[in-house]
């Protein structure tokens, strides 16, 4: 199967410099991967230039006129940029000309097109914003919704359960990923009225739910996938990226402080390097935009060439296994269940009714 990816090559921080090189890196290591770069056509060709000659029939550049900047409104990305890099790389998954795209530009902008152009699947009333986050196993935990929706009813909670059920299974392949629900507490009694409900959506469901777990779990890795709404998310994932940066700069003025110091530093940078590797947050670059009609991964804008090679990397694991398929087959059994479920329910006859 030829799996064919859509690249917003002007978004981000870095745009071409960084988007470019790292698609050429995927292409190197799957040789069945097609590249669609969408951007400005000169500056484009300029940086395929030192492209491998058995590389350059997998590429193909789309012309866009327009970028979408960090700083724009969700309406102007819409409504008044319809030639941007990334709505046509969305516009060549809604036409299946591409299997998914990746982009490291505006979330927002990137998100309220990504819904307007592809929809949500059946049974699904909102996306969500997923993506691991390191943990002490080396596994990564999914946490969802990152940001996509920052006030939730609890049957939203569930279904974004269900979505990383399915993702963690087709990308992780564990049969039965253990999910657990963010909490300011293990108790039941705990949290908010959504949360309690969401926690009792969650046990009566067919998923296997640990339960009620806090922010500590995450990075203890006690279960799979984490849910919570996306205000949570979005505060537990910016509060993680920035407590990472601190104690790596903290480290490093600690080690620079004085001639012993950098000597020290000399015989621990094996250990140094192997703890940066295993808190590296550029491993698990690309957030997935679940339950739209088409695979949509979000690259932090920051990202450098290995960041956003982790990221194309997740969009080509998930296309290659169909993930978006299978979500949509996952959501057709549940709506399914349902109807069986209530055509099985016998009615209360007049006789037996509570007056």
């Amino acid at each position: 199967m030829t799996v064919t990816i859509a690249v917003d090559a002007m978004g981000g921080d870095h745009g071409i410099s960084t988007t470019v090189p790292a698609a050429i890196d995927l292409l190197k290591e799957h040789p069945n991967c097609r590249i669609l770069l969408v951007g400005q056509l000169e500056a484009i060709h300029h940086a395929l230039k030192k492209i491998p000659n058995d590389l350059r029939d997998h590429v193909t550049v789309v012309e866009a006129a327009e970028i979408v900047a960090m700083d724009d409104s969700v309406e102007v990305a819409l409504r008044k940029k319809k030639n941007s890099s990334m709505r046509i790389a969305i516009e060549l998954v809604k036409d299946g000309q591409a299997d998914a795209i990746v982009s490291a530009g505006n979330t927002g902008a990137l998100m309220a097109i990504s819904r307007y152009l592809l929809k949500t699947l059946e049974g699904i009333d909102r996306p969500a914003i997923s993506t691991r986050m390191p943990n002490q196993k080396g596994t990564g935990t999914t946490v969802l919704d990152l940001g996509a929706n920052s006030d939730c009813e609890a049957f939203h909670l569930l279904q974004f359960a269900q979505m990383a059920d399915v993702m963690v299974r087709v990308i992780d392949g564990k049969e039965r990923p253990l999910i657990g629900l963010l909490n300011i507490g293990e108790e039941v009694i705990k949290g908010n009225e959504v949360v309690k409900q969401a926690g009792i959506l969650l046990r009566n469901s067919t998923l296997n739910f640990h339960g009620n777990v806090e922010g500590n779990d995450i990075f203890k890795g006690t279960t799979d996938v984490v849910v919570c709404d996306g205000f949570v998310g979005n505060v537990a994932l910016k509060t993680s990226e920035g407590l990472a940066s601190m104690i790596s700069q903290m480290i490093k003025e600690e080690f620079g402080r004085s001639l012993l110091t950098k000597f020290l530093s000399f015989l621990a940078l094996p250990i140094l390097l192997r703890f940066r590797k295993r808190v590296d947050h550029r491993r698990y670059n690309g957030a997935m935009l679940l339950g739209l009609r088409g695979l949509v991964i979000k690259s932090h804008g920051s990202a450098d060439r290995y960041a956003f090679y982790m990221a194309l990397t997740r969009a080509y694991e998930a296309a290659n296994n169909h993930m978006v398929e299978k979500i949509a087959k996952a959501f057709d059994q549940i709506e399914k269940q349902k109807v069986d479920e209530a055509s099985s329910t016998p009615p209360i006859s007049s006789t037996n009714a509570i007056s």
